[in-house]
């Protein structure tokens, strides 16, 4: 857990002072349908809990609810970069268009091992990292 308060632009993500709760009510979230997920996505994005890397282990835990709860993961390689970032951008506000764009990559490949490696190549790609990729490894 991040001990400093940070911001992107000019979003200012969960005070140090509140993280602690914000975090514990996200967990307490329902995630039991699709809304219920990407509502607690969006929540844990505001929370922004940790220094570095809450993007990519946010696509990952996303996919992970979606997974468990409703047999789907998101191919994030149907996700324009420039689409995803904007709409996350504007989700704490109205999660709408997030939520159509997620529902819109959704697949029923929940055990394609391809699928999911592409998924962090295209989770790395989002945050500008274009160095290495999965299948170079």
């Amino acid at each position: 857990m991040r001990n400093v308060n940070i911001s992107k632009g000019n979003f200012r993500f969960a005070p140090i002072t509140y993280l602690n709760d914000a975090v514990k009510n996200i967990e307490n979230m329902p995630q039991s349908n699709y809304d219920e997920i990407v509502e607690k996505y969006v929540e844990m994005n505001v929370a922004h809990p940790f220094r570095e890397g809450n993007g990519r282990s946010m696509r990952i835990w996303l996919d992970l609810m979606f997974k468990n709860e409703i047999k789907k993961v998101v191919d994030w390689n149907s996700i324009e970069r420039d689409d995803y970032l904007l709409a996350m951008e504007r989700s704490p506000i109205r999660d709408t268009e997030i939520k159509q764009l997620l529902k819109n990559a959704l697949s029923d490949e929940i055990n394609n091992s391809d699928l999911f490696m592409k998924g962090i190549d295209a989770s790395y790609y989002y945050e500008g990292y274009t160095l290495y990729k999965i299948q170079d490894l």
